[in-house]
């Protein structure tokens, strides 16, 4: 049987996402903004709450923590490099580790730039990917704690999966990603037209996360910094190209 993602709003602007596999019953929440909603959204479901795999340590991914595993005595996965800012982890991991849910693998990427120890989770059989902060459509978090290198880094990791894979982001940040990705690659005509597109989702309330990795390699400025038309307007080679443009995204 096939994972089941059930995806629900929460808090302001944040997306909850519980992993669920049918054939051993188990469910991981990715990130755990509103422990309320969670517990909510899984009892609505019928599934049991054995997993909480953690992106960051910011509260909006992590504040749940405690009263999720108080409720159902789950089983907490950090990353290694924000572990101490996290309540109740049972286990820390980081670059090449792996977790289970069932018999499917994810495994661990080490997308930090965002916090210094951001992991994302892929599981390649799915071909799905949560990236938390790291990456979000047509956009990328803000840079609080790492440095541009070390950023732009984690972006090639992400653009290195099979362009399949579908990313799962935790934020509704699309329609303000677009505005500022039309400023930043005015002459991106596939970009013209993917803005256009969520302009149209965003007015009938459809959220645009999901989405493809494939249409971000070619839309979005943050992954294109490597690219000769984002390296003509930002910066000279792929890093000072991804500083600019963090930097400016930072005051738009």
């Amino acid at each position: 049987m096939l994972l089941k993602i059930h995806q629900f709003p929460c808090l302001s602007d944040n997306y909850g996402f519980l992993l669920h596999d049918p054939a051993s019953g188990e469910t991981a929440c990715i990130d755990t903004p509103d422990a309320e909603e969670y517990l909510h959204q899984a009892e609505a479901k019928g599934w049991r709450i054995t997993q909480i795999w953690n992106t960051h340590w910011h509260k909006d991914h992590a504040g749940g923590n405690g009263a999720i595993k108080a409720a159902t005595g789950c089983v907490i996965t950090a990353p290694a490099g924000d572990a101490g800012k996290i309540e109740g982890v049972d286990r820390t991991v980081d670059q090449g580790d792996s977790v289970s849910l069932g018999a499917y693998r994810a495994q661990v990427i080490n997308v930090g730039g965002h916090t210094l120890g951001h992991v994302a989770y892929h599981l390649p059989e799915a071909s799905l990917a949560f990236v938390g902060d790291a990456l979000f459509a047509l956009g990328c978090g803000r840079m609080f704690e790492g440095t541009a290198p070390q950023f732009w880094a984690s972006l090639e990791r992400i653009k290195a999966l099979p362009p399949i894979t579908t990313l799962y982001c935790a934020h509704e940040y699309t329609a303000s990603n677009a505005r500022f990705a039309l400023h930043a690659d005015p002459d991106n005509e596939a970009l013209s037209a993917y803005s256009e597109e969520i302009a149209v989702r965003r007015a009938r309330g459809e959220a645009t996360v999901p989405f493809s990795l494939e249409r971000e390699l070619t839309t979005n400025p943050f992954l294109r910094a490597d690219s000769a038309d984002i390296q003509a307007r930002w910066g000279a080679d792929p890093v000072s190209a991804f500083a600019a443009l963090r930097e400016a995204k930072n005051s738009f």
